[in-house]
């Protein structure tokens, strides 16, 4: 089925900064279209419920629009899903869910962007489709079931039984101690000898400390998973050592996420290593391809080292508008350079 209708703009991925670029852009009289596989804020939904973000609410607000919390703390999970919902009500943001974009072909007149329900029209394209679209797997036995997952859901399930948690950052962390006030039995596997402190919420660690310290939490530092059996994982030492079992009734692989790049390659858009980067102009946010732009976190390919986070991304709907009104583009946007966690 093809629309007929011609959009100035279709922005791919309905995640925050997709949806400040639709904002921006409807304010200058632009007709705009997002377009997302999934929800609008999709990543963000698959986040654990009742997680706190790292990030003051006034950083991570989009479009002019504030965030209020009951508390008036950090939002939760919940609450900036709610905000997300709030926002595209407010701005009337022209928004298709659960459509998945297949390819996007340039053409002489702009744009065709096909769906696997239709195709569309469009002057110009924005990617702003995020760098988490699946787990990092390890690849080894017993990965895929039934009691291993990649997501940390909430802690309720983990209720007097033996959870193994792979991982060292702050997601890991996090479920660690949340199952364990749920009262599970938490055992950390973590490849390093040492928790990274940059890479988990201040106020966790040093909880996370204490209750290893303590006895209450296992952790096996410098070991690495190799083999995932009904009731335990076979632990490797790294380097030099003998592996050993943990017992285990489930497994949390806390490893961390990947970014899909098929759609950029499919568009002729470049990447560069390590981390299939897509190549743009960090003055414009257009890439090689003429009128196609890249927005949000998916200009960092899959982070290794995590710096481009929603709140200094602002700055990339700013640019986009600069470019296409023809203004001057502006340097820092908000001022968030960096992001405050």
């Amino acid at each position: 089925m093809s629309d007929n209708t011609k959009h100035d703009v279709i922005i791919v991925g309905a995640g925050p900064i997709g949806l400040e670029c639709a904002v921006r852009l409807q304010q200058t009289g632009r007709r705009v279209l997002i377009i997302d596989k999934g929800a609008v804020g999709q990543t963000i939904s698959w986040f654990p419920r009742q997680m706190h973000f790292f990030s003051s609410n006034d950083r991570i607000a989009i479009a002019d629009v504030p965030i209020q919390t009951l508390d008036q703390q950090k939002a939760t999970r919940e609450e900036y899903l709610a905000y997300l919902r709030q926002v595209v009500i407010i701005h009337k943001l022209n928004v298709r869910t659960f459509e998945e974009v297949t390819a996007i072909d340039r053409k002489e007149s702009g744009f065709t962007v096909t769906t696997g329900e239709r195709t569309y029209q469009a002057d110009k394209v924005i990617l702003a489709i995020g760098d988490m679209h699946g787990p990092r797997r390890l690849d080894i036995p017993g990965e895929d079931q039934p009691h291993v997952s990649h997501y940390f859901d909430e802690p309720h399930r983990y209720f007097g039984r033996r959870l193994l948690i792979v991982g060292g950052k702050n997601s890991a962390v996090e479920a660690a101690l949340r199952c364990h006030h749920a009262g599970a039995h938490v055992t950390i596997s973590y490849r390093r000898g040492e928790f990274n402190a940059s890479s988990v919420k201040y106020w966790l660690l040093p909880e996370l400390k204490s209750r290893i310290k303590r006895g209450e939490i296992t952790a096996h530092m410098e070991t690495v998973p190799v083999a995932i059996d009904p009731n335990s994982v076979t632990l490797e030492p790294v380097g030099n050592g003998t592996s050993f079992e943990a017992p285990a009734d489930d497994v949390l692989l806390l490893t961390g996420y990947v970014a899909d790049n098929a759609l950029f390659k499919q568009a002729g858009v470049p990447l560069e290593e390590p981390d299939d980067m897509p190549v743009y102009d960090p003055d414009t946010m257009e890439s090689p391809v003429p009128g196609l732009y890249v927005a949000g976190t998916a200009t960092a390919g899959t982070q290794s080292s995590f710096t481009v986070f929603i709140e200094n991304c602002h700055v990339h709907a700013d640019r986009i508008v600069a470019h296409l009104t023809g203004d001057a583009a502006p340097i820092n946007g908000h001022g968030f350079e960096r992001p405050e966690s």
